[in-house]
């Protein structure tokens, strides 16, 4: 008996502590889904965040669960996780994003997340622990992610520069006022399609570990799919004013038509990401469309200072949360 109090209750906190990094991811994230419709004065501060949660939310009823496979058995051996691989991985991402968010850097809660399952991995079981191959195609989508982002936010912006180019500016700016609203509710459906699965795949993979759920399901239960998006839009609700002006002020200056490419450029990127079960960086989407948006106007509109910096912390953020969570691991084996 005492043994499955135990087990409960050891259950019940890591839950516990997923949904929290996950109100963090949304925290954290925020600016991904927001930093452009409030920089460009679309929306205030307060509207905009109630806007992106509320999007966050709805993409529980669109999306399949793809990702939230790939994460919770795609990226580690799942015959090596037990408790303390999971409190090891989130201590390791929620330290990492609690840095970032200080020194106000858009880096990416998903492969905060990564690296510290990976660290966790193998501070247990050495490298052998590792999933290579899933874990190729990730690592290989922190530089595609932001590629994309910046080809199609740039593709955009030169196809509504050829669209509008005898409309007076001052048209073209009430036009894409509204049009931005679309595009961002786009953004935050993919946000919260692929951010919110990553915690669903770490609760679903505890589940299984423990025995509170069966390896053969083809989904965890309803109450992890709901709580994660549910702590996914509080998070965003609440927002990290920090990173928004990183993002929305300090790489470039943008007007709404270039807030409208690059949000429509971002989602188009994570609702195939979604669709194809890819868990990729909303952070690093979002953050090479606005530099490609920038980079059409010309070079020097883009702070490429600011831009190393960022780009140094998306190259750290795996090895970083990796070795803080295997110092989570051993946190937790003395602990729990």
């Amino acid at each position: 008996m005492h043994s499955i109090q135990l087990t409960v209750w050891v259950v019940t906190l890591l839950v516990s502590i997923a949904l929290i990094f996950d109100f963090m991811n949304g925290f954290h994230d925020a600016a991904n889904s927001i930093a452009t419709v409030v920089s460009t004065g679309v929306l205030k501060p307060h509207q905009a965040v109630a806007f992106a949660a509320s999007f966050n939310i709805v993409a529980y009823f669109i999306f399949h669960l793809k990702v939230a496979a790939a994460v919770g058995k795609g990226t580690i051996d799942p015959s090596i996780i037990d408790h303390y691989v999971v409190f090891g991985a989130l201590v390791g991402a929620m330290v990492w994003n609690i840095i970032t968010w200080y020194y106000g850097i858009p880096s990416s809660s998903s492969h905060a997340l990564i690296g510290g399952l990976v660290g966790s991995a193998i501070a247990k079981s050495g490298w052998d622990a590792l999933n290579v191959d899933g874990l190729i195609k990730i690592i290989s989508c922190i530089f595609l992610s932001p590629l994309l982002g910046f080809v199609l936010g740039s593709l955009f912006m030169l196809l509504v520069s050829w669209i509008f180019f005898r409309t007076r500016p001052s048209r073209v700016d009430r036009y894409f006022r509204r049009f931005q609203l679309v595009s961002a509710s786009l953004y935050s459906l993919g946000h919260g399609g692929n951010d919110a699965q990553k915690t669903i795949g770490i609760i679903w993979m505890l589940l299984t570990a423990t025995g509170a759920s069966s390896p053969t399901d083809s989904a965890p239960p309803a109450w992890v799919i709901a709580g994660c998006y549910m702590s996914i839009g509080l998070g965003t609700l609440f927002g990290g004013w920090r990173i928004v002006r990183t993002m929305g002020q300090r790489i470039t200056r943008l007007k709404p038509v270039g807030g409208f490419c690059a949000e429509t450029g971002g989602a188009i990127i994570l609702f195939i990401a979604s669709w194809l079960g890819i868990p990729v960086s909303t952070t690093h989407t979002i953050t090479g469309a606005i530099f490609g948006v920038g980079a059409t106007q010309k070079l020097s509109a883009v702070r490429w200072g600011i831009a190393s910096n960022i780009i140094w912390a998306w190259i750290l953020t795996i090895p970083a949360s990796a070795a803080l969570s295997s110092a989570g691991w051993w946190l937790g084996k003395h602990l729990l």
